[in-house]
């Protein structure tokens, strides 16, 4: 019952309350306005239903259609929304505006499009400063005469919080003391006058009870506050979108603000370059936002050594010093759209847990970060143009050690060089062990060069190298001395039909068989032997050279005693080479004994070759078949060749 009553007795409370306003409102109202009801929300008799919504209209009776000078678009037991404002109607607000003495319910209101003279916008916030209201808002104001000086009374208001934005004045002509003086004595807790082009605002005349102020997007500049003693209690101070330049005038102007907690001052022009220039602090400064601004590597040399958390995103950072003081209270760094190369370490953090170094410039992330940053719980690092390398497996491996330490992982994290792995993910990259572990790389070429080397000595040796490096170097010191001595002899003219090559074992053979029946037999067949050709005062080598260049053919006489000479050796290698440098047939092989291959050295490879690929004549034991070879070695030398008298002398069957 009790509580029936105290409903019933609420509702004709409201009722008369509302009553009574209206009909104040309307005897005050010119001639033919009149404010109607458009909503009869009451509760029925009996209902315990509070009153939440009224909605009201004011209308001109003298136009044909409704039309809205301004519009009460909410008016609850708490909050009153008011619009379309102008000198027509003002005088309405303020007499509607008294009728919320202090002690009434109604604590915001909110007054947009309001377009009024100076001394008519002064009336309306000293009668709100009078009221129950505590939070004032005003959108969208047009102050259209001149701006004069107000004695405002501050003293007694329910006030606690006052808004204005987009503040356009038309008069370009007054003295900006009388305007910011209305603002800057205000006695609340906090003040925001955004988007208004505002370029000052004056130190308040004694010690300020604001706590909460914002001029996010005006025009202020370095000049804000300068040794401003009174705003003691000030904790939040938004100064963001502005045109402030100089970082040190910033921290002297925040030094007397014994109670600053937040400063926000991103999106302006802040430079910081003359590394001899002090900055001064406020000690109780923990967050500072200094994002979008043109901060370079020095900021670090002008930061509140107090603050706990520091936003340097969008700046020109390329790296953060390593002999910068110590910012032992920091927890969180926001390094976000800067120039870094690397992750920063931790020397000068030694507090830090959250660490942002998104869209910057790193290749290849330290893998060491974590062990210099053991505090650090996230790493926001994503969106990086990460380098897939071996350095940056090692981060990835960490990664999977640190325990999710990465924030966004593996989403914000791909590779964007080289171009071939462009857009894959750190997660799915992966080297080999041995690509990557550099001793273990360096062991296994070490091994293999070991293993090389090995292999090129044993084949140096086994087919004797060095001797044909030997034999190529004198044949080419040879020809070289017989060019510089007779350059004018290019081409060596033929002196002999064939170069006998054979062991000093096998000379009675050469001499009592080969050479009688190749000369004596018909035609005329010249031979070149060593010991009757050879120049004396000359090296064998270049008579050997010489000879064989000088025959047409030369004839190896092979046996077992053959491949025990050193000599016999040397001659076939020449021959040999000059097959090859003269694209010439003119080797020919006789096998006067048959040659065990298991005698023949290592080093006479090219004369197992030559016996494997070229036909050779074998000395038939049985005397019937001595003729026809006979025949076919006079065969294989015969060539016409000029003699000393001019005759030519040629070899035949």
């Amino acid at each position: 019952v009790t509580e029936n009553m105290r409903s019933l007795t609420n509702f004709f409370l409201y009722k008369c309350l509302f009553a009574l306003t209206f009909w104040n409102h309307v005897s005050l109202s010119v001639e033919n306005e009149l404010f109607t009801s458009v909503s009869n929300d009451f509760p029925e008799d009996g209902s315990d239903k509070k009153i939440r919504n009224l909605p009201l209209l004011y209308t001109n009776s003298h136009q044909s259609k409704a039309s809205f000078d301004w519009v009460v678009v909410q008016n609850t037991t708490e909050s009153l929304s008011l619009s379309e404002i102008t000198n027509y109607n003002v005088k309405n607000l303020v007499t509607l505006l008294s009728n919320f003495r202090q002690g009434s319910r109604l604590q915001n209101l909110t007054l947009t499009n309001m377009s009024v003279d100076w001394n008519a916008f002064i009336e309306v916030f000293q009668t709100v400063w009078h009221s129950s209201i505590e939070y004032l808002t005003v959108n969208s104001v047009t102050q259209l005469s001149d701006i004069e000086s107000y004695n405002f009374d501050y003293s007694g208001t329910s006030m606690k919080a006052l808004t204005v934005k987009k503040v356009v004045i038309t008069d370009l002509y007054f003295s900006q003391d009388n305007l910011y003086k209305i603002f800057a004595d205000m006695n609340i807790a906090a003040l925001t006058i955004a988007e208004s082009e505002m370029i000052h605002m004056l130190c308040p005349s004694s010690d300020s009870p604001f706590r909460y102020l914002n001029f996010l997007k005006n025009d202020l500049t370095d000049l804000l506050f300068q040794k401003c003693d009174k705003l003691i209690k000030l904790e939040t101070l938004i100064l963001q979108k502005n045109k402030f330049e100089s970082l040190p005038k910033v921290s002297f102007m925040t030094s007397r603000m014994k109670s600053l907690k937040y400063l926000d001052i991103s999106s302006n022009l802040l430079r910081h370059d003359a590394a001899d220039v002090q900055c001064q602090w406020a000690e109780s400064l923990a967050e500072l936002d200094l994002s979008s601004n043109q901060l370079t590597d020095a900021v670090f040399e002008c930061l509140p050594v107090n603050v706990k958390k520091l936003s340097l995103q969008n700046n020109q950072i390329t790296s953060v010093p390593t002999g910068m003081a110590e910012l032992k209270s920091l927890t969180e760094l926001n390094l976000a759209l800067n120039r870094l190369a690397d992750l920063p370490g931790c020397g000068g953090f030694t507090s830090l847990e959250f660490l942002n170094v998104e869209m910057n410039l790193v290749l290849t992330p330290s893998a060491g970060f974590f062990q210099s940053c053991p505090r650090v719980r996230e790493l926001q690092a994503g969106h990086n143009p990460f380098k897939c390398s071996c350095e940056l497996q090692d981060f990835v491996r960490l990664e999977k050690q640190s325990g999710g330490k990465l924030f966004d992982w593996p989403a914000a994290y791909m590779c964007e060089y080289p171009e071939d792995l462009r857009g894959m993910h750190l997660k799915d990259f992966h080297l080999s062990e041995l690509a990557c572990n550099t001793m273990l790389l360096l062991v296994t070429a070490l091994l293999l060069t070991l293993v090389l080397v090995a292999v090129v000595a044993f084949l140096c040796i086994y087919l004797d190298v060095p001797w044909y490096v030997r034999m190529t170097w004198q044949w080419t010191q040879t020809k070289r001395r017989a060019w510089h001595n007779n350059p004018e002899e290019q081409e060596t003219v033929l002196q002999f039909h064939a170069f006998i090559s054979y062991s000093e074992r096998d000379s009675l053979w050469v001499k009592n068989e080969l050479i009688p029946n190749l000369e004596k037999g018909e035609g005329c067949v010249q031979l070149c032997q060593h010991e009757r050709n050879f120049i004396p005062g000359k090296s064998i080598v270049e008579n050997i050279i010489m000879c064989i260049e000088k025959s047409y053919k030369s004839i190896f006489v092979l046996s077992p005693n053959f491949v025990q000479s050193e000599w016999c050796h040397y001659e076939l290698y020449f021959a040999h080479h000059k097959l090859f440098s003269e694209n010439s047939n003119s080797l020919i092989l006789i096998l006067l004994e048959p040659i065990p291959p298991c005698i023949i050295p290592a080093r006479y490879h090219k004369l197992k070759a030559l016996m494997a690929k070229r036909t050779y004549l074998e000395w038939p034991k049985e005397r019937s078949k001595r003729a026809l070879f006979w025949a076919n070695l006079r065969a294989a030398i015969s060539i016409n060749l000029p003699m000393a008298d001019g005759r030519r002398c040629e070899a035949t069957d």
